[in-house]
C-alpha cells in the first residue's frame, strides 16, 4: 500500500483491510511513518515516532492495526518520554501506563508516536517554545489549534486517521475546526482518565480523540468508553453501541442555533453565514429549528473559569516541578503559563468554591435550556481561523486577559466543559479563501448517540471526506 492510498482510508476501512488480510499492521505503520516524514515540516504535528512490532498487536479489536498518536500530555506507556509541550518536562518519563493508552491497545490501535500539544494543555493554539509551531494543513499561516493541535494536524494532513486528544476548554474541538476534521468532546465520565490520573480542572477536562469521519468517532467511542472498577464518576456503557446508534436516523429534533458570541465580541459575518446555512439545512432535513440561546453572565463565568484554570494548573505544574527537581520560571515555562501559575497560587479556597457555585448555576441554566431543545448548534470557533503568531509564548499575559482575548474564537466551547455536556465539531463549511469552518452540535448530558446520528446525517448531506488541504499526503 502506498502512503497516498493509506491516507484515503478512514480508521474503520483500514481495520477492515487488516481483518480480511489485504494489508498488515506493519504495512500500515510504514505508511504512517512515511506520511509523517512527508508532512513533518509542513505541519509539525508529531513530537517523535516510536515504531513497534506492529504485527504482534491485538488482532481482535475493532480498530486492529490502525496507526494512531498519543497526545504528549501526561499520557502513554510507562517508561516512555513525555514532554507536555514544555521545557520544564525535558527528558521526563511516564511513571505508570495510563488508562486511555491501555484501552487504545485493547482496541487494536497502534500508537506510533506522540502528537504536539500546547504547554501543559493550556493554550488554544499549539505554538510552543519547546516544540515549535504546529500549523493547520489548510494554511501554513494559520494555527492548528490547541491544545490537541498535533492530533488535529496529523489527522487533517493524512498522517493517521485517528489521534488521541483531550479537551478542558475546547482542546479537541478547536483543532478539529482548525484542521477540518471531526472532534467529539464526550460527556464528563464517558471516557475515564483512570484512577491513577484524577480528572484535571475539577472534572472539566475529558479525553477522547479526533478522527476523519463520524463512523470512526462512533467506533472509537465504543472502544474507549465505560467506567473502570472503582470509578464512582464513570458513565455506564450504553445498551446500544454508538456505532449502531449512529446509523439510526433521528426523528424531528428541536434544534436551537446561535452565532452571536457569548463573550460580546462582534460577530464574524463569514461564521454567521455558515451557521445560518447549517440551520437552514437542518430545517430542510425536517427538524424544528429556531434561533435561541441559553442566558448567563459571561463576565461571571470568565472569572470562575480563570480561577479554576489558574488554581488547578498551579497545583499540577508546581507538583510536577517538585517531582522533576526544577524551578517554575521564565527559563522553564512560557510567559502565560508562568503568570497562570503565579496567579493560581493566590486563588483561595473561597474563590474556588465560588467558581464551583458558578458551575452549578450554569449547569442548571443548561438543564433548563436542554429540556426545551434536543440540540444546540453554534459555530465551533466564533471567528475565522487565527493566524500563527497571535499567541506570543514569551509574553507575561495575566490569566484572565489570556482567556478574554481568546474568547473571540473560543466563546462557545469551555461552557460545555463546565456543564459536562457532549459537543461535536464537524468540518461542514469553508471560508472563501479556503479555510475550514467547524460547526458545533451540543446535546444534553449523555446524549452522544443523538449527536452522532445527527452528525452522520450532516456528513451525508455535506460530505467532507474527500476534501484535501494543501498539506496532505501524496
Amino acid at each position: 500500500m502506498r502512503p497516498d492510498e493509506y491516507a484515503a482510508h478512514d480508521a474503520v476501512s483500514l481495520a477492515e483491510l487488516v481483518r480480511v488480510g489485504d494489508v498488515t499492521p506493519a504495512e500500515l505503520q510504514s505508511c504512517a511513518i512515511a506520511a509523517h516524514e512527508q508532512m513533518r515540516e509542513a505541519v509539525n504535528a508529531v513530537v517523535d515516532v516510536q515504531p513497534r512490532n506492529a504485527d504482534r498487536l491485538a488482532s481482535s479489536g475493532p480498530l486492529a492495526g490502525v496507526p494512531t498518536l498519543i497526545k504528549d500530555l501526561f499520557h502513554g506507556e510507562v517508561g516512555t518520554v513525555c514532554g507536555n509541550g514544555s521545557r520544564l518536562s525535558e527528558g521526563w518519563q511516564i511513571t505508570s501506563t495510563t488508562q486511555i493508552y491501555e484501552r487504545t491497545l485493547a482496541a487494536g490501535m497502534n500508537p506510533i508516536g506522540r502528537s504536539t500539544t500546547s504547554e501543559f494543555g493550556i493554550m488554544g493554539t499549539t505554538e510552543t517554545l519547546a516544540q515549535g509551531i504546529t500549523r493547520s494543513p489548510w494554511s501554513a499561516d494559520h494555527m492548528a489549534g490547541g491544545s490537541s493541535g498535533g492530533a488535529g494536524a496529523a489527522v487533517g494532513s493524512g498522517i493517521v486517521p485517528i489521534a488521541l486528544a483531550s479537551d478542558g476548554g475546547g482542546s479537541i474541538r478547536i483543532p478539529a475546526s482548525s484542521c477540518g476534521v471531526v472532534g467529539l468532546k464526550p460527556s464528563r465520565g464517558r471516557v475515564p482518565f483512570g484512577l491513577r490520573h484524577k480528572e484535571p480542572l475539577i472534572g472539566w477536562a475529558v479525553q477522547f480523540a479526533v478522527t476523519r469521519t463520524v463512523r470512526d468517532t462512533a467506533v472509537a467511542l465504543d472502544a474507549l468508553c465505560g467506567p473502570m472498577l472503582g470509578d464512582v464518576e464513570g458513565m455506564a456503557r450504553p445498551e446500544i453501541p454508538f456505532a449502531d446508534a449512529m446509523r439510526t436516523p433521528t426523528g424531528p429534533l428541536r434544534i436551537a442555533w446561535w452565532s452571536y458570541p457569548w463573550s460580546g465580541h462582534d460577530p464574524d459575518p463569514v461564521i454567521v453565514e455558515a451557521t445560518q446555512a447549517t440551520a437552514r439545512l437542518l430545517e430542510d432535513m425536517g427538524h424544528h429549528v429556531e434561533a435561541a440561546t441559553p442566558r448567563f453572565d459571561w463576565e461571571t463565568y470568565l472569572q470562575a473559569m480563570t480561577d479554576v484554570w489558574a488554581s488547578t494548573n498551579a497545583f499540577t505544574i508546581d507538583d510536577f516541578a517538585r517531582a522533576v527537581g526544577r524551578e517554575v520560571n521564565a527559563d522553564t515555562v512560557e510567559g502565560a503559563t508562568l503568570r497562570m501559575v503565579e496567579e493560581g497560587r493566590r486563588v483561595s479556597a473561597k474563590d474556588l468554591l465560588s467558581a464551583i457555585d458558578v458551575e452549578t448555576s450554569l449547569t442548571m441554566v443548561m438543564n433548563d435550556f436542554f429540556s426545551r431543545y434536543d440540540v444546540l448548534l453554534t459555530p465551533t470557533l466564533a471567528a475565522t481561523l487565527a493566524p500563527v503568531g497571535e499567541y506570543d509564548p514569551h509574553a507575561l499575559t495575566p490569566a484572565k486577559e489570556t482567556f478574554a482575548t481568546w474568547s473571540k474564537w473560543e466563546t462557545f466551547l469551555p461552557v460545555f466543559n463546565t456543564t459536562g455536556q457532549p459537543a461535536i465539531s464537524l468540518p461542514l463549511h469553508m471560508t472563501p479563501d479556503g479555510l475550514p469552518i467547524g460547526m458545533q452540535l451540543v446535546g444534553g448530558l449523555g446524549q452522544e448517540a443523538l449527536l452522532l446520528s445527527l452528525a452522520a446525517s450532516l456528513e451525508e448531506a455535506l460530505p467532507w471526506r474527500d476534501r484535501r488541504p494543501p498539506a496532505y499526503v501524496t
